[in-house]
C-alpha cells in the first residue's frame, strides 16, 4: 500500500504535471495536460515511485493518473472523498474483529459508499472522471489513511458511521437485521436532526435524499460487520 507520503507526492507531482511539463520531456509530453501527466506516470511506474494497482493496466493507470488530476482540481468532490475515507479508516478498519487482515471486507465498504455518493449527486464526478476512477481514489485515501499511528482514535472521524451503526445493531434481533425498523428509525433520526438544526441539507438537496443515502450507508456497514464477524463498528 501507498504510504501517505507517497500519496501526497504523487498528488502534487500530478498537479503539477498538469500546469507545466519539464523540458525534458519528449516532444508528445507536452502536447497537452493529459499528455504531460501520463508521461509522469509512465515514468513514475518505470522509476519505482509508484506502480499500477486494482488489477490496471499501465494505460489504464495513466488515464487515471489524469482522473487524480482532476479530481484533485474539483476542490467539493475531494473534500467529500477526504471525509469519507478518513471515517472509514477510523471506523472500518481492514481487520477482523480477532485482528486478522480482512482488506476485502474495507475495499468493498469503500465501493459501496462510494457508490452512494455518486449516486445521491453528493460526489459530482468531474470532467472525465469514471466513477471507478473515484472508488479508486478513495482506496488510495483510505490504504494511506489505515496507516496513522492512532491518531484517527483521537479525531474519531468516524464517529458518523458508528451512529448509523448503533441504529442497525437496535433493529437486529437473533442475527436478522429488521431493516424496514432501521430505515425507518434512521428516517426518523435525520428528520429530528434537521428540524434541530443539527444537519444541515446540501444545497439542491432533499432529506429524502440523504435518507437514501444514509440507508445505503448502513447496509455498507452491515456487510462489513458481517465479513469481519463484528457487533458494531
Amino acid at each position: 500500500m501507498m504510504s501517505v507520503k507517497k500519496i501526497v507526492l504523487l498528488g502534487v507531482f500530478l498537479g503539477v504535471a498538469g500546469c507545466a511539463a519539464p523540458s525534458v520531456y519528449a516532444q508528445n509530453c507536452t502536447a497537452s495536460k493529459q499528455a504531460a501527466i501520463e508521461c509522469f506516470v509512465g515514468n513514475a511506474v518505470t522509476t519505482k515511485i509508484t506502480e499500477p494497482r486494482y488489477g490496471m493496466t499501465l494505460p489504464q493507470f495513466k488515464a487515471y493518473g489524469v482522473a487524480v488530476s482532476e479530481i484533485l482540481q474539483s476542490n467539493h468532490t475531494y473534500l467529500v472523498l477526504i471525509g469519507i475515507s478518513s471515517a472509514i479508516a477510523d471506523a472500518m478498519p481492514p481487520k477482523n474483529l480477532n485482528g486478522s487482515t480482512n482488506q476485502s471486507a474495507q475495499d468493498l465498504a469503500v465501493s459501496q459508499i462510494v457508490d452512494a455518493v455518486i449516486a445521491g449527486g453528493f460526489a459530482p464526478l468531474p470532467s472525465n472522471v469514471t466513477a471507478q476512477q473515484l472508488q479508486w481514489f478513495t482506496l488510495d485515501l483510505v490504504n494511506a489513511m489505515n496507516d496513522n499511528g492512532g491518531m484517527m482514535q483521537m479525531l474519531t472521524p468516524g464517529v458518523g458511521l458508528r451512529i448509523v451503526d448503533s441504529y442497525v445493531v437496535t433493529g437486529t434481533s437473533g442475527g436478522t437485521v429488521n431493516w424496514p425498523l432501521v430505515d425507518a428509525s434512521l428516517t426518523s433520526a435525520i428528520q429530528s436532526f434537521i428540524s434541530s438544526g443539527l444537519m444541515k441539507i446540501p444545497a439542491g438537496h432533499t432529506p429524502a435524499q440523504v435518507e437514501t443515502f444514509v440507508s445505503s450507508v448502513a447496509q455498507a456497514i452491515y456487510a462489513y460487520k458481517v465479513s469481519t464477524n463484528r457487533a458494531a463498528l
